[in-house]
């Protein structure tokens, strides 16, 4: 399958994808970015250990945060556990993706021209990790 790239991004993005996400691709699907992550590894403690990240992208970015993460197929955790605050999903391109309501707090804004796609994935596995010393 051949990316898609209906978008350009910041050369420093490119880079730490390139590295670290083979396959990525950006989508527009509608007036929303998407940037989709193939194959992101997902924690042990859940149903599945990859999973399609997908990250929106607002106009402005990377001056504009980024919020939030969605996964494809939907995560759950293998003990039963209920997860809170993803019972949102959204359709992008045709597919499925699971909310995961989380945000940025006063104590850690988003800081433009610091904070760009790499400082945001490592808050997504900050939450994940996080949900199980809750």
């Amino acid at each position: 399958m051949s990316e898609r790239r209906d978008f350009l991004l910041p050369p420093n993005d490119v880079a730490y994808l390139d590295a670290s996400h083979p396959g990525w691709q950006t989508i527009r699907d509608g007036a929303a970015s998407w940037l989709i992550l193939p194959s992101y590894t997902v924690p042990l403690g859940y149903n599945v250990t990859t999973a399609t990240a997908a990250l929106r992208l607002e106009p402005g970015y990377p001056d504009t945060q980024i919020d939030m993460v969605f996964f494809c197929p939907f995560l759950s955790r293998v003990d039963g556990a209920a997860i809170g605050a993803t019972g949102g999903q959204v359709i992008v391109s045709g597919t499925a993706y699971q909310q995961w309501s989380r945000h940025r707090t006063g104590e850690n804004p988003w800081r433009a021209g610091i904070d760009d796609i790499e400082s945001h994935m490592l808050l997504v596995k900050h939450w994940l990790e996080r949900e199980f010393s809750k």
